[in-house]
């Protein structure tokens, strides 16, 4: 299936989680195996000969796709999780959100400065979580990082929060 095939199977859920958001549901591109198979494959296609060693999921819905990726790529699966969740040493980056604070966390051992880093998520919106991820694993010393989404807010501009050099690549592209 193409990306814009994909894209009509994406489900709007009007006020949530708040009023006034508009929430694109991806699990119903997770729910029929064709559909999973091809944004798998869509997504690994653009990394494969790119030496990734590790894909790095943000919670929750990174680690959704993140190990299908990880595996495919012959690279290692690290969880980026909210505050409390990873049971040993732990490295922290807090940041602003629509509405509070939060923070990312990953374990201090999970990288090294030898990994090539493919950050995954399923939706850049203002880009709050994932910049805070990428400042998170640069203070890791990582050799390169990419950067993946499964769906983009175009018109919230969150790609802004990176560096120009930072490769950004979202299958599905919503304007709001």
């Amino acid at each position: 299936m193409t990306n814009e095939e994909l894209k009509k199977t994406v489900r709007n859920i009007p006020d949530f989680p708040i009023p006034g958001i508009q929430f694109k549901d991806v699990t119903p591109l997770f729910e029929e195996p064709q559909r999973l198979q091809s944004l798998s494959k869509n997504i690994i296609g653009l990394y494969q000969n790119k030496g990734i060693t590790k894909v790095v999921g943000i919670e929750s819905r990174g680690f959704i796709l993140g190990p299908i990726i990880a595996l495919n790529l012959d690279a290692g699966f690290v969880p980026a999780r909210k505050p409390g969740k990873l049971p040993a040493s732990i490295i922290e980056e807090t940041y602003e959100k629509e509405y509070g604070k939060d923070a990312i966390q990953i374990h201090v051992d999970a990288l090294n400065e030898n990994d090539i880093v493919l950050l995954h998520d399923d939706l850049l919106a203002t880009g709050g979580t994932m910049a805070a991820a990428y400042r998170l694993i640069k203070k890791m010393g990582i050799k390169k990082v990419y950067i993946n989404f499964i769906i983009e807010l175009e018109e919230l501009e969150g790609r802004k929060w990176f560096p120009e050099d930072v490769e950004i690549e979202s299958l599905i592209k919503f304007p709001i």
